[in-house]
């Protein structure tokens, strides 16, 4: 199993292969949610994914909730990103609690902010409520942030 070169509370990185045979799909996320399948491609393709990886979660970083002032990446709002061979990217995420009054102003932001990394081609928001979010999902920055550690 592959990981990424992020913190230890980061989502994994794990690659599951498509319909098609020549498709990939680069998937980061919460080890806990999800479990992952590993997929083989050429070094150039893995470090071209690994690149856009790191560009998404960069951009993650610069969402905030108005109300919170930790990102989305590291409240643990974000469930998983999906990158598609053509480069499509689909994000499933949650909120704090679903009457969440910004919702509308965080989805935008985390779908204009990941449009922009060199590469993307499109992005799709997933909102999802379940697992129901709760602050054990926060990285240990957002917990000392808040006030947790």
């Amino acid at each position: 199993r592959r990981r990424s070169s992020l913190r230890p509370h980061a989502p994994a990185v794990a690659v599951r292969s498509a319909r098609l045979p020549t498709s990939a799909h680069l998937c980061f996320f919460n080890e806990e949610l999800h479990a992952p399948y590993l997929y083989d491609m050429s070094e150039e393709l893995e470090n071209e994914y690994l690149r856009i990886e790191e560009d998404i979660v960069a951009a993650l970083r610069t969402v905030y909730d108005p109300e919170i002032p930790v990102n989305v990446y590291d409240l643990g709002l974000i469930y998983c990103v999906e990158l598609t061979d053509d480069k499509a990217v689909t994000i499933t995420m949650t909120l704090t609690a679903p009457n969440c009054p910004a919702a509308d102003f965080i989805l935008e932001d985390v779908r204009m902010k990941v449009e922009d990394v060199e590469g993307v081609t499109s992005v799709d928001i997933q909102l999802t409520f379940e697992p129901e979010w709760n602050k054990d999902m926060m990285s240990e920055e957002a917990m000392l942030e808040l006030g947790f550690l």
